[in-house]
């Protein structure tokens, strides 16, 4: 198995469930009633993700995502 590393962000949303998703793969979004619930959906979203590009000949998008911190 070919494990890459993606960047991830996780927020809680306003009905309380955690909501993550993966920038560098377009619409590749998850949740959960927990964050490692969330994790792991996302995880398991990111490799059939990944699975259905490979197996539809398309190219996998690089992970090019950067995250800051910002004061205001």
């Amino acid at each position: 198995m070919n494990q890459r590393m993606r960047q991830v962000i996780l927020y809680k949303d306003e009905d309380g469930y955690w909501v993550v998703g993966c920038p560098s793969l377009k619409g590749c979004i998850s949740q959960g009633r927990t964050k490692e619930e969330a994790l792991s959906n996302i995880r398991e979203a990111i490799s059939g993700y990944v699975a259905a590009l490979e197996e539809d000949g398309l190219p996998v998008p690089e992970e090019k995502f950067e995250t800051f911190l910002v004061v205001v």
